[in-house]
């Protein structure tokens, strides 16, 4: 099998580890993501939204899920300052925020300094590493343009995706576009989570355990999507080296 297949088999295989790792650290009490939640619910506005949105979609890993539910679900209620479509825009335009800053350091620092940070001590501190940059930019490379929409709705893809972008130098109006329809889409489904917790959590004081407990729908969605994709493009690679045979 040629390696651009292995390559992409190995993302999915790395990010089903990432899915066991996160589901292992949410079952410890005092976790961070608790901690992020509760601060963001003092400080829940549109800016905070952005912020938080902008840092997701960063090298800095921080779950989109503790964000934009819980500011969809408090939305809803009667006398909230927010406003439900209002929170998926500054979501989605924090995501291009953060994309975009990926992007341009991308560009202008160039591949060994970035890959000389995703191997260093910090790099590994914010999960990141070589061998993550070298699948998100394999990705890249098979779809070209399309892989930063489909690269924002997927796990461990989603927040590196700019980055081979900018390292290619894609066209700049090209990267916007699919980067706003990628985040914008995941954040509306993120919003659609928040919309259901608000039917069926009444008590906001129960509301991230809930949380955590259809947020691992969605991520699993997000794996099968993955595993999709992969077995896709495994079935591509299998017919054309039938058709190729004398």
């Amino acid at each position: 099998m040629k390696r651009k297949y292995l390559i992409f088999i190995a993302l999915s295989l790395v990010a089903v580890a990432a899915m066991a790792q996160d589901a292992t650290a949410s079952a410890h009490a005092g976790s961070w993501s608790y901690d992020l939640y509760m601060w963001f619910k003092s400080h829940m506005n549109y800016g905070t939204i952005l912020l938080l949105m902008a840092i997701e979609s960063s090298i800095i890993p921080l779950p989109s899920e503790v964000v934009v539910p819980p500011a969809a679900y408090f939305s809803l209620q009667a006398d909230s300052p927010l406003n439900f479509g209002w929170v998926i825009a500054a979501a989605t335009l924090g995501a291009f925020i953060g994309s975009a800053i990926n992007y341009g350091l991308s560009v202008l620092l160039g591949r060994p300094i970035i890959y000389a940070f995703a191997e260093s001590r910090l790099g590994h501190f914010l999960r990141l590493s070589a061998k993550k940059l070298d699948h998100a930019e394999e990705f890249f490379r098979k779809r070209g343009a399309v892989s930063i929409f489909i690269g924002r709705l997927l796990p461990v893809v989603r927040h590196l995706i700019s980055i081979p972008a900018g390292l290619a130098r894609m066209h700049l109006p090209t990267f916007c576009l699919y980067t706003i329809l990628g985040a914008g889409l995941w954040n509306v489904v993120l919003a659609a989570l928040g919309y259901l917790l608000y039917l069926v959590v009444p008590d906001d004081r129960l509301l991230f355990d809930q949380l955590e407990h259809y947020s691992l729908y969605i991520k699993i969605a997000g794996f099968a999507l993955l595993a999709a994709v992969a077995a896709y493009l495994i079935y591509k690679y299998k017919i054309k080296k039938s058709t190729d045979k004398p």
